[in-house]
């Protein structure tokens, strides 16, 4: 936890496969190596119509509070706005102190959205913590691992909710919109 685990050729692969594109990997002993990805051109409007048509299928609305634990500032951000995009009101929080810290000041989300592996301590943990005082928490956990990584090594108990990095925004909508509307 908290160092570099390879590549990151699964999310590599991940995100050029569902963008309709291809990688090229080449590698050589003592030189390196060297990914080619290569992406379709974009068109212009074609995120703003997707955006558009996710939202309308699976909507959130202002009153239901995502909170978003994540220490990768660049996925906090992206998952933050996409929220914010179909409709949800969101809570950003670096790392599970953060979040421990808003939800004892009385910012309790609708749905706590949290990667499972992080530096100061493991989302299953920040999630054990809060069900003590909360234990309606809706949560959605996160990970660029597979899902049989995490449950297998005890991470996560099966059954969980899970969505891998990288998703889609119509991964998202859905996954968020399911673990709401779960009595």
């Amino acid at each position: 936890v908290g160092k570099g685990t390879g590549l990151g050729l699964s999310q590599v692969y991940g995100f050029v496969r569902q963008s309709g594109g291809s990688v090229k990997i080449y590698s050589e002993q003592g030189i390196g190596t060297t990914l080619k990805i290569y992406l379709p051109r974009s068109h212009g409007g074609v995120l703003d119509s997707q955006t558009e048509a996710v939202a309308g299928e699976h909507p959130g609305r202002a009153d239901e509070i995502i909170m978003v634990v994540e220490d990768e500032d660049r996925v906090r951000l992206m998952a933050a706005e996409a929220l914010r995009e179909l409709g949800y009101s969101v809570f950003e929080m670096q790392g599970p102190r953060d979040a421990l810290a808003a939800v004892e000041s009385g910012q309790v989300p609708s749905l706590l959205f949290t990667d499972v592996v992080m530096p100061e301590m493991s989302g299953r943990e920040m999630v054990d913590q809060l069900k003590r005082t909360h234990p309606s928490l809706k949560v959605l956990y996160t990970t660029g691992y597979t899902r049989n990584a995490i449950v297998h090594n005890g991470t996560l108990d099966f059954g969980t909710e899970l969505l891998t990095k990288p998703y889609t925004i119509d991964e998202l909508a859905e996954k968020i919109r399911k673990v709401l509307d779960r009595k």
